[in-house]
């Protein structure tokens, strides 16, 4: 009996730490340069980019998923003010990490309204080894006053070098 207890509250704690959602991304006022050292034991395995703005793509026939991704984006939002801070682009990125080290994971992007200054955004793991998703917004005020994002680029920063990339078609 003891050792069915035991186990149940190591299995309680473990998922404990996964049960919380991602805290906000840290802004970066300036994305500093870095220097470019590809290492094989770091690599982005999926991207998902998804874009809410009803406006700019009206459903004109049924489409069960996109249906379903506009009711998730707005699910809790009690208000149309709440709905329209929910309008933007949001990013899912996949990757994996063969090695313990302690990764950053930044997404550098351009607005249609910045032209091209490069925004960026962070997300710092540390000790990590093993498959994780990071996911990004740029939705609300950000969104309604700069417009969609254009071009994107994200990157694995280890130790002050880029160790993996991935990129929009767009980015220069």
């Amino acid at each position: 009996m003891i050792r069915y207890s035991v186990f149940a509250c190591l299995v309680l704690a473990t998922l404990a730490g996964c049960a919380g959602p991602e805290g906000p991304a840290t802004p970066l006022v300036k994305a500093n340069v870095l220097p470019l050292a590809i290492d094989p034991n770091f690599q982005f395995r999926k991207v998902q980019l998804t874009f809410f703005d009803p406006s700019a793509a009206p459903l004109r026939v049924p489409n069960e998923y996109a249906s379903f991704e506009r009711s998730r984006l707005t699910w809790g939002a009690l208000d149309s003010n709440e709905i329209n801070q929910r309008y933007g682009n949001y990013f899912d990125f996949f990757w994996r990490s063969r090695e313990t080290s302690d990764v950053t994971v930044r997404l550098e992007y351009r607005q249609a309204g910045l032209g091209n200054y490069v925004m960026a955004k962070e997300r710092q793991y540390q000790g990590v080894r093993g498959s994780r998703k990071s996911s990004f917004q740029v939705t609300g005020d950000e969104f309604l006053e700069n417009g969609r994002v254009t071009q994107w680029r994200v990157l694995q920063i280890v130790n002050g070098r880029i160790v993996a990339l991935r990129q929009s078609f767009m980015w220069r």
